[in-house]
């Protein structure tokens, strides 16, 4: 007979489990892809910034490090919830969902809410900081919703238990939102319920009924106000009106057509200049990413926010807990839904919303929740199956090994031979 090699013996035994179908997969895909974005946002966010920021403050580094410190403050949150226990988010849940809808109503109330450009959305705090509670608000409906419907998994063969009171609830938060107003972080939300009900397993008939009532009731709304119709005519033809309500969708263009393959290169934008895109460090920064770091940089941008949307339904997938399935499908859509809503504004497929792009754009009120949603995600997919040993046996190499000492040891007393007590003499 004829032996096997060792070394091939040694090599079919050691056969390594793909990288994708490893326990941890998931979590390492969001940790990778988030950093990447908050690290590529902080340098973009600087370039787009800089030279409003010296205008403004006479120092041209004042907006990045104000987004450098939400990053200080938003990872520790981001940590923190990654260690939080399932049981703890579904405790969470109603108190977050509460409190977002009372920030809501405070935002409303005259002489509190803070406006820009005629919208009201941020409740002023010291240190010339905002707070943002619509942002809270799809966290805490995420939350909130996918502990409702697990506590209501019995009942869900009834249309009304499956739709009441989930959707009520969610047209009060989106209402709100309309106040201020603010149709793009309201059509995020609705992105959280859409999920919910998809996932939970909604009946076809009863899911079509509820897109279509949303998409009549977004349409009314759109001609209802003035302004919300001429965004919708400006994005049907924006060089029409150029320098008008065209104007800041037709300079994105520019932004973005100018940059080529490679872009002009980090700080070369021309947009970011005094008559050129407004707010290109917020709801525009794609646009600069595309004229400084051309295709090259827009694709990736939307490869990072493809890996984690993609490693957010993993974790759904492979979730055992009902509820973590639920939030997770949840809070991925909602960053999902922004990010396409944002880059979709950017790139002239839809109407401009003014809504940031997750991760990337300046903001600490938006960028604040969204590290503590992801976070959420972290511990879930930490609670994924294998997932605990794994992370256990990952501890366990890194952790140093016991020195071993030289002398033995005095059997049965735990003390060297050599600090044994000398026999007494006769």
């Amino acid at each position: 007979m004829t032996a096997v090699p060792l070394a091939l013996a040694g090599a079919s035994a050691k056969t390594k489990t793909p990288v994708l179908q490893r326990p941890l997969a998931s979590y390492y895909l969001v940790l990778a892809s988030t950093g990447a974005l908050l690290a590529l946002g902080l340098v973009m966010v600087f370039s787009a910034s800089s030279v409003r920021a010296y205008a403004t403050y006479e120092n041209s580094y004042a907006i990045a490090l104000r987004q450098a410190i939400f990053m200080a403050v938003g990872l520790p949150c981001m940590s923190a919830a990654s260690r939080t226990p399932i049981r703890v988010w579904r405790m969470l849940a109603y108190p977050l969902l509460l409190t977002a809808i009372g920030l809501l109503v405070l935002v409303l109330v005259p002489g509190v809410g803070r406006g820009v450009d005629g919208a009201t959305r941020w409740i002023p705090l010291p240190g010339g900081f905002n707070i943002q509670p619509s942002e809270l608000g799809k966290l805490a409906l995420a939350l909130w919703g996918a502990d409702l419907l697990v506590r209501k998994k019995k009942l869900l063969g009834d249309w009304k238990h499956l739709f009441v009171p989930l959707v009520p609830v969610a047209c009060l938060v989106c209402l709100l939102v309309m106040l201020e107003p603010d149709m793009g972080t309201t059509l995020a939300t609705i992105s959280v319920v859409v999920a919910l009900l998809w996932v939970v397993g909604t009946p076809l008939r009863y899911f079509g009924v509820f897109l279509a009532a949303l998409v009549s009731l977004a349409a009314l709304l759109a001609v209802t106000e003035p302004y919300r119709m001429a965004r919708l005519l400006s994005f049907l033809d924006p060089f029409a009106d150029a320098q008008g309500a065209g104007y800041q969708a037709v300079q994105g263009l520019y932004a973005l057509s100018s940059g080529g393959w490679f872009g002009l290169g980090l700080g070369a934008s021309r947009e970011k200049w005094a008559g050129g895109l407004p707010n290109a460090h917020t709801d525009f920064v794609f646009a600069i990413i595309g004229e400084e770091l051309g295709l090259l940089g827009t694709l990736s941008v939307l490869v990072l926010f493809g890996t984690l949307t993609y490693a957010g339904v993993r974790i759904a997938k492979r979730s055992t807990d009902p509820f973590a399935r639920l939030a997770a499908s949840a809070v991925t859509a909602w960053l999902a839904a922004q990010s396409l809503i944002n880059i979709g504004a950017v790139v002239g497929m839809v109407p401009i919303t003014g809504i940031p792009l997750p991760l990337v754009s300046f903001g600490g009120s938006a960028l604040i929740p969204t590290l503590v949603a992801i976070g959420m995600l972290l511990s879930f997919a930490r609670a994924e199956p294998g997932a605990a040993q794994a992370l256990g046996a990952r501890r366990r190499r890194k952790a140093p090994a016991t020195p071993i000492t030289s002398r033995t040891t005095a059997r049965g007393t735990g003390r060297p031979a050599s600090r044994r007590p000398a026999a007494r003499k006769g």
